[in-house]
């Protein structure tokens, strides 16, 4: 069976995250060939397997549609893990989407007026269009549901974490708060930098992990709490795996203070490496979470002020977190992902 896969996003936080993961299976599996930047595609799937068709078209953009139209080869299923699918006819005999979460249309507000259009667009067309819908939480499949009016069947499967991640030993801890992701409005950093600010723990650091150039925000409030805050808040820029695995270990507690994720791998990293978690008590977050991670109001920074006090000040709870976040990881497997998925694509052949 012969897939074609947009592996353009390969870098891309969350969704660079589960493409790096899941192609290995797929390789073993079927005739795949990949579309992106074939310099950064080799860095990952050295190979000689492997079929890439350089593509390197910015992502969200009229000019990507003319190019998924015109480079997509003649194959059995094209996969998009992500909801720009093509809208144009491709030689694919069938198409396969993964919608992480719907946050353009739930915060549809938040949006430009070409944002609001090409993300309602893009998003009900991927329902439409695709033969196969792929989503990573019970609670993105309400959600898509929800914004959609669809009524097509939905298939849930969850993301995972790299399993090298996974450790048992216990690391000397330093005073660092620390937060992995963009700083896109849902991610809420405005008021987790507020209840940072008015934590009893001065000689605590705020470090974020991302690529500050990047990071995308409708404002700069973000910016002027953190300069606000001076030293006490350390954007680190890009980093490479080994370095963020590094801080995940050291930091005293691991915060995600998001107002909407359809899944959350961050979480789930910070308890590979031992370090416990604070997070939000909404959206996809107790369902990936369970009662292995101290949840926090989100919209409430005293909560979260709190919340940070606590779990500073109780070593106890933090090796009762530590345990518990251990025992969760056992929940998700991308070896299990990568299977289910195969089953499906083979259920609809």
């Amino acid at each position: 069976m012969k897939i074609c896969i947009d592996a353009r996003m390969i870098y891309a936080s969350g969704i660079g995250r589960y493409i790096q993961n899941l192609i290995p299976y797929f390789l073993e599996q079927y005739d795949v060939t990949l579309l992106g930047n074939k310099k950064e595609l080799n860095t990952f799937f050295p190979s000689k397997k492997i079929k890439i068709i350089e593509i390197t078209t910015k992502i969200y953009s009229i000019q990507e549609q003319f190019r998924l139209a015109q480079k997509v080869p003649k194959c059995d299923l094209f996969w998009s893990p992500h909801y720009n699918i093509p809208l144009l006819p491709i030689k694919a005999k069938k198409k396969m989407v993964t919608i992480h979460d719907v946050y353009h249309l739930a915060f549809y507000n938040t949006l430009s007026t070409s944002q609001k259009m090409y993300a309602k667009l893009l998003i009900n067309q991927a329902v439409k269009r695709s033969d196969i819908i792929l989503t990573v939480s019970n609670f993105s499949k309400k959600e898509i549901l929800k914004y959609t009016h669809t009524h097509k069947q939905m298939h849930v499967v969850y993301n995972a974490i790299d399993k090298s991640l996974v450790t048992n030993q216990s690391f000397t801890k330093e005073n660092y708060i620390l937060y992995v992701g963009n700083v896109k409005p849902h991610k809420n950093l405005v008021r987790a930098l507020k209840a940072f600010e008015e934590t009893r723990y001065k000689n605590f650091t705020f470090k974020i992990v991302g690529q500050k150039n990047n990071f995308i925000t409708k404002d700069t409030e973000v910016e002027q709490l953190a300069k606000k805050l001076g030293n006490r808040v350390e954007f680190t820029g890009y980093v490479k795996d080994s370095e963020l695995v590094e801080l995940y270990k050291k930091a005293k507690l691991f915060l995600f203070p998001t107002l909407y994720e359809g899944f959350g791998i961050p979480p789930l990293e910070a308890q590979a490496c031992g370090t416990p978690v604070i997070c939000s008590n909404i959206a996809s977050l107790p369902e990936v979470g369970a009662d292995s991670v101290l949840y926090c109001d989100p919209y409430d920074i005293e909560d979260i002020t709190r919340k940070i006090n606590l779990l500073i000040g109780d070593p106890i709870l933090q090796q009762e977190l530590i345990n518990k976040g251990y025992e969760n990881l056992k929940r998700f497997s991308w070896e299990n992902s990568a299977k289910q998925i195969i089953n499906i694509i083979e259920d609809n052949r």
